[in-house]
């Protein structure tokens, strides 16, 4: 088996790990695509950066596929860790691609969502999130095992693959909801086998201190990546407005960058002693490394990062006053610590916190209908479940689909798809009503509550779900075994019957419960 220097670097305790973000760009063969070959070569040479990671359409914009230049930067010397996004592909071509790179000796993957679409060939591109992150996570676990399926009458098994995947997770948000939703979702990443974590980006070091306290709580023993931006005041103000979702700048931090644009060098050199007190206080921190990105960023100011932030790393806890750039009112997970400025081991008390989004009567209405039917033990669960048995296969079945499907259509703009998820989203369906058609849970995008997608138009289901739980102590169901994927073979079915008979996910959770 070939080595793979970034595992082995990432999960060597004694090592600081370093990555670098470079981005392809749109085309072929322009200069975005040679720049990036030419960076790859001068960090390959360097020896001080164990990996480079590649965007996949970052911004929701076409690239280059970062599968085949990755290829071409494994020949250079230096492992490439290729950013693997849901939001373009079906299951069948995401099982594809990963062969692709599993053939070209390309391991590393980091599996995430992926910005939604907004722009293409001929306007904007229809989304597909066939699969969330979660799922692919699974199939490379299965991969890597030798992944086995049926053909016929027979099973057919693959040779093991070798990835090392890893998640995201973002600690800088600034609701109870959201931040609960991310770590629950974490949880659930790490459970489908992800091997390593990096954050999302952001500038408090409270809340970075607070997802290493969080992995130590839980005993997720896998390593940690902190994100490190080198920000100009452009990027800084995008972040600030939420153009670019799941990045937090502050009020506070966007005038400290406006301000330092009257530097004789026009900021350039706070950006660096930015990132490079970052780097300091992740390191102190105990942290397994960094992820350095930025726009147009050259290897020499990576490289001068490293080397300013190593000479800083013993003095690491001076630093932390640099990063004292909290969302206003924001949630943090752990109870404040005022002789560090940091968190405590407490977690904070949640129960009496206000919820973050309204309850609709309709919640109710459907709670009920819930416990009645939906039950095992309950007084219709039993009558529906021998009425459904008896009305299979008869014309009787598409009365009963069409009289569900109505119904659902009224109280939740339902799409049919046969394979329910309204139980695992507190009767929200996300097939119709998230545009990212997560079924495990939230994206990275949203903002102060807000769907990415339609940011101050519509709250994230996933808030609204947790609030509408919350209100009855049960948010704890969204941190349970995550849902399968949607089976299309169930597509405009009855999705009351295939729960009752056994063929939707909900019988394959409760197999794996078992």
């Amino acid at each position: 088996m070939p080595d793979n220097s970034f595992q082995e670097n990432l999960l060597n305790k004694s090592k600081f790990t370093v990555t670098w973000e470079l981005v392809p760009g749109r085309g072929a063969r322009e200069a975005a695509q040679e720049k990036v070959l030419s960076l790859a070569g001068q960090a390959a040479a360097g020896g001080k950066i164990s990996a480079l990671t590649l965007t996949d359409n970052p911004g929701g914009a076409p690239a280059m596929s970062a599968d085949f230049i990755g290829s071409e930067i494994l020949k250079l010397g230096i492992e490439p860790v290729v950013h693997f996004t849901c939001k373009d592909k079906n299951r069948n071509q995401i099982e594809s691609q990963l062969y692709a790179l599993d053939r070209a000796g390309i391991r590393n993957v980091l599996v995430m969502s992926g910005d939604y679409p907004v722009s293409g060939y001929r306007g904007r591109p229809a989304p597909v999130f066939d699969l969330d992150p979660i799922h692919v996570l699974q199939l490379i676990s299965e991969m890597n095992r030798g992944l086995t399926y049926t053909v016929g009458k027979g099973n057919v098994s693959h040779l093991p693959s070798r990835f090392f995947p890893g998640a995201v997770v973002s600690p800088f948000k600034a609701t109870e909801a959201e931040q609960m939703l991310q770590y629950y979702k974490l949880r659930k990443k790490i459970e489908a086998g992800a091997q390593f974590v990096i954050t999302q980006l952001g500038y408090d070091a409270r809340k970075f201190h607070e997802i290493m306290l969080f992995m130590k709580l839980n005993r997720f023993n896998i390593p940690l990546i902190g994100n490190i931006y080198i920000l100009p005041y452009g990027a800084a103000k995008m972040m600030n407005r939420n153009d670019l979702p799941g990045s937090v700048v502050t009020d506070k931090l966007l005038a400290d960058i406006d301000g330092e644009r009257n530097d004789p060098d026009k900021g350039e050199g706070a950006r660096i002693r930015r990132a490079a007190r970052m780097y300091a206080f992740l390191k102190g921190m105990g942290f397994s490394g960094v992820h350095i990105g930025g726009h147009n960023i050259k290897y020499e100011q990576v490289d001068e990062i490293v080397r300013q932030g190593e000479a800083l790393a013993a003095h690491w806890t001076e630093l932390l006053p640099y990063f004292d750039y909290p969302i206003e009112n924001g949630f943090y997970y752990f109870e404040y610590d005022e002789a560090t400025g940091l968190n405590r081991e407490t977690p904070t008390k949640r129960e009496r916190r206000s919820l973050d989004a309204d309850i609709e009567c309709s919640y109710n209405l459907s709670r009920f209908a819930h416990k009645l039917m939906f039950e095992p033990g309950k007084k219709l669960y039993g009558f529906m479940r021998r009425l459904c048995g008896i009305i299979s296969g008869t014309k009787t079945e598409n009365i009963l689909h069409k009289l569900e499907h109505w119904t659902k259509v009224l109280l939740f703009d339902c799409k049919d798809c046969g394979d329910c998820a309204l139980m695992d989203a507190a009767y929200i369906c996300p097939m119709s009503q998230c545009p990212k058609r997560q079924r495990n849970g939230a994206c990275g995008g949203s903002f102060n509550g807000w769907c990415e997608v339609h940011p101050g138009k519509k709250k994230c289901i996933y808030v609204r779900a947790y609030a509408r739980l919350k209100k009855y102590g049960e948010e704890m169901q969204l941190d349970q075994c995550p849902a399968d994927p949607c089976n299309w073979d169930l597509y405009q079915t009855s999705s009351w019957l295939n729960f009752y008979l056994g063929k939707d996910h909900h019988s394959q959770k409760q197999n794996r419960r078992l």
